[in-house]
């Protein structure tokens, strides 16, 4: 495995993160393909065993029972202070005052709530899932400040939002002496590139790493173009990869692994390891090899030839974040 650090920050990090929205009560929440707990266990374990100590979830992730389960298995895979732990605040926990957004009240309830169900009294990096525009941005930045000054959170990050609204939060922070974001978990892959545009030369000039979410575009550059699995037959954002202009880049991708010798999924990751702003893409393992492929990509170099050769079918596209 290897390491870096978040951002600007001295946080040290794995270069690949595991990705915990695959964990979680199949009954509970919006996902009905989630692994419930036993059936879990094994990806944690072998993220251990790889080095993947970098591990992301959040709270609305089946209502609670992801981040319940990764909590469970820092106690029986591992120790507290070698797990990097993230998690989220915004998504939609009761229909309470405090069960979303970015308010004051949201954040110091759903704080808690989080520390309670993972089982520990911090979190290295908590981050805003979404910006919330009924908040004002003074309030959600001094409470978040709050909560890391009360040392129940140590680095603070966020998710998939405007550029602008990204930058209006950061400048808060600056003007007040707040604690400012060091992550930005984005979409970012080969099929879907619009944060290249602005968030990602934003993220670069502020110092602010990407661990970007769905890497292999949701399973579909890591098979042939047309291929269809029974979690893409349900999964309202793997539907939206089917667009006609993705299907050449899915082809470039096979054929680049077939010359490597390679898997498709391997090169995905390591394309995306070839962006500076980058620290570490965020996997999801429903699968003995994703994470086992996902570790091996940390040794493949792409060449310039080979990178444009990949981003060369890329079409402008509506941005997705959900």
């Amino acid at each position: 495995m290897k390491y870096t650090k978040l951002g600007r920050s001295g946080l040290e990090v794995s270069r690949i993160a595991l990705g915990c929205m695959s964990y979680g009560d199949p009954t509970r929440g919006l996902h009905s393909w989630t692994l419930d707990e036993d059936a879990a266990q094994p990806f944690f374990r072998q993220a251990i065993e790889l080095g993947v100590t970098f591990w992301d979830t959040a709270n609305v992730y089946q209502l609670g029972t992801s981040e319940e389960y990764v909590g469970h298995a820092i106690t029986r895979y591992s120790r507290r202070e070698d797990i990097v732990l993230a998690t989220k605040v915004s998504g939609r926990m009761h229909d309470g005052p405090g069960g979303s957004g970015l308010s004051r009240k949201a954040i110091l309830e759903q704080v808690d709530a989080s520390l309670t169900r993972l089982g520990t009294d911090y979190i290295d990096v908590y981050q805003i899932h979404r910006f919330d525009p009924a908040t004002p941005v003074e309030e959600t930045m001094e409470a978040l400040y709050d909560v890391v000054k009360s040392g129940k959170v140590r680095y603070l990050g966020a998710s998939s939002m405007w550029a602008w609204q990204f930058a209006k939060l950061q400048h808060v922070a600056a003007l007040h002496g707040w604690t400012p974001f060091v992550s930005m978990q984005d979409q970012y892959n080969l099929l879907k590139r619009e944060e290249e545009r602005e968030m990602l030369p934003l993220c670069l000039d502020l110092g602010v790493s990407s661990i970007p979410y769905s890497p292999q575009a949701k399973g579909r550059l890591t098979r042939s173009w047309g291929t269809r699995t029974s979690r893409s037959a349900v999964d309202e954002v793997a539907k939206t990869f089917d667009h006609p202009a993705d299907g050449p880049i899915v082809d470039a991708v096979q054929t680049l692994a077939e010359a490597r010798g390679v898997s498709m999924a391997q090169i995905a990751i390591a394309w995306l390891l070839t962006k500076p702003v980058v620290a570490a893409p965020v996997v999801g393992a429903t699968k003995p090899h994703h994470l086992a492929e996902a570790v091996k990509a940390l040794d493949i170099t792409l060449s310039k030839t080979e990178t444009e050769t990949l981003e060369a079918p890329y079409a402008p596209q509506e941005p997705y974040w959900w």
